[in-house]
């Protein structure tokens, strides 16, 4: 956090914070605001932080307008009634590394230890929509998440897994629809139905285009792909979630928590305006959709920045769009621990950041959290790191009382206030955004990457003039070396996986093949939903990169123009 200087008058302030009889209360008015004038503290958030909290600063707060019930309009104090005390969150460890084998043996030891939830992570050539064996994909296989080629990497993924009993969460984006679509059909071939699946789709392509950069279309066929997995969500699977509207990576890129939470409810403002465009009615689709939200290290801007998205996500569905489904209105969401917060540098450090982030998390009412492992900015975790951070949750879920009353920090001067000024920040980015046009416009203009460039490039200026402590990074330094065991990945497994991709192909019924990807590149020229001749082409099991190639032919590649 930033450092504090000694801005104020302790005389002052202990003589403020002892007044209490009436006749002192203008006096003692007057005088907080000279000390805040005086005292302030300016983050990067742009929500000036007091030295002093008191009444007056929540003069205006109303409890039912402004918080409400618990499990009640404006959710500011959760989505569910009771919260924790009913059920904790899911525990959804993110999960993926080598191959298919590999991934799934990681998924059946975290359910043994207690995990609740599956999060799977993809590498580099999947979520570019690349079969392994493709030039661009050489070096990366299994790097940052497993392989997926094919229906039957899938088969072996989620082999053995209770499909009906757990949820699971993918965390993919332009080649979502076809990880989808392969999630599905091995489902479906273990006797699952569509029905009885319970999930999340991350399939958040705006947010690449301002902050991640892994997308592969334009911007308006990719829009189209999104809606129409929403629009096959909601017509056959009332249990999943079809977009998980992200602002973790907007975090990771350098952006506030305050643009954070603007640019990600932005982003879900335009995937409502293009289902309503679709043909669908708000309360049809509205209730699956999902948020994730990075963590970050300021324990209370992170509760204040939960609690504001809520409030300002609930209004907005029931004033803007007129939903009258108050499932409509609630923001659910994931969390995960800031990645981007780790340090290679006394990794051991990174225990405590992550268990602070967690706390945040679940003090501001998550649904479900991820949390980082220590050893995450050197390498895929260990098995024993990734038990430390489940542990972690565990603990804070077991043996500190968080669970025990809805919204613990409610009430708080501070956090009251805080969370008032937060949704404040970033109602005014709306309208900033709505006065541009819209988010494609912003994305196309650049608002979006100028304003995350600005705020990364002045938090980095605050570690570089020890302006903000990173501690082992700038302050603090040990200069013994780093002795973290790592995850090696082993690419005796990369050639299993590419054997099973030759016999895939090489057994398959060509013909069916050929058929299939030829229906969903008739129906890329239509208006007609893509993901039915999609789950066919996977069925006859055509590969992701088939598959891509047919949207790649259909829709174009997307460059994105320079922005200064």
């Amino acid at each position: 956090m930033l450092k504090q200087g000694t801005l104020f008058d302790e005389e002052e302030l202990r003589r403020l914070e002892g007044a209490q009889t009436q006749w002192e209360e203008q006096t003692v008015q007057r005088s907080v605001r000279r000390v805040r004038e005086r005292s302030g503290l300016q983050t990067t958030s742009s929500v000036p932080i007091q030295r002093l909290y008191m009444p007056q600063d929540i003069a205006s707060f109303d409890y039912l307008r402004d918080s409400g019930l618990p499990g009640e309009y404006p959710y500011t104090r959760g989505v569910q009634p009771t919260m924790y005390r009913a059920r904790p969150w899911t525990m959804r460890m993110f999960a993926g590394f080598g191959t298919a084998e590999d991934t799934n043996a990681r998924f059946k030891y975290l359910l043994r230890q207690g995990q609740t939830g599956l999060s799977t992570a993809f590498d580099m050539a999947t979520l570019y929509g690349y079969d392994t064996d493709h030039s661009l994909a050489a070096g990366e296989f299994g790097k940052c998440g497993v392989a997926i080629s094919s229906l039957a990497d899938m088969e072996i993924l989620f082999a053995d897994l209770p499909l009906d009993q757990i949820t699971t969460s993918m965390t993919i984006n332009s080649p979502a629809a076809a990880i989808w679509a392969m999630y599905i059909v091995n489902a479906e071939k273990r006797g699952f139905s569509s029905a009885q699946l319970g999930g999340t789709l991350q399939n958040d392509i705006l947010k690449e285009y301002s902050a991640q950069k892994e997308f592969l279309f334009p911007p308006e066929p990719s829009l189209r792909l999104v809606i129409d997995t929403i629009e096959y969500g909601t017509r056959h699977m009332p249990r999943w979630n079809t977009v998980s509207i992200s602002g973790y990576h907007i975090r990771e890129a350098g952006a506030t928590a305050v643009q954070e939470l603007a640019f990600t409810i932005a982003d879900g403002l335009a995937y409502v305006d293009a289902a309503l465009a679709r043909g669908l009615k708000i309360d049809e689709f509205a209730p699956r959709l999902s948020f994730f939200f990075d963590v970050h290290n300021d324990l209370f801007e992170e509760v204040a920045k939960f609690r504001a998205g809520r409030r300002l996500w609930a209004r907005l569905m029931r004033e803007r769009y007129h939903a009258q489904d108050p499932r409509s209105w609630m923001m659910r969401c994931h969390a995960q621990t800031a990645g981007v917060s780790l340090t290679a540098q006394q990794p051991e450090n990174n225990v405590v950041r992550t268990t602070i982030q967690a706390l945040a998390a679940v003090l501001g009412g998550t649904n479900s959290l991820h949390t980082n492992s220590r050893d995450e900015a050197l390498a895929l975790p260990t098995e024993e790191a990734v038990l430390i951070a489940l542990r972690t949750q565990q603990i804070i879920a077991q043996e500190s009382g968080v669970v025990n009353t809805v919204d613990p920090l409610g009430g708080s001067y501070f956090v009251e206030a805080l969370t008032d000024e937060t949704e404040q920040a970033a109602q005014s980015y709306l309208d900033r955004i709505d006065a541009l046009g819209g988010v494609l416009p912003c994305i196309q203009n650049g608002f979006f990457q100028r304003e995350i460039a600005e705020s990364a490039y002045r938090y980095q200026q605050e570690i570089d003039e020890q302006r903000r402590t990173i501690v082992g990074v700038n302050d603090y330094v040990s200069n013994e070396p780093v002795k973290v065991p790592t995850l090696y990945i082993d690419y005796v497994g990369q050639q299993a996986h590419l054997e099973r991709l030759q016999r895939v192909r090489r057994e398959r019924d060509q013909s069916a093949v050929q058929h299939a990807l030829d229906e969903l590149r008739r129906t890329c020229d239509t208006t007609d939903n893509v993901m039915y001749p999609l789950l066919d082409a996977v069925r006859a099991y055509a590969t992701l990169g088939e598959i891509m190639n047919v949207f790649r032919d259909a829709f174009g590649d997307y460059m994105e123009p320079a922005i200064f």
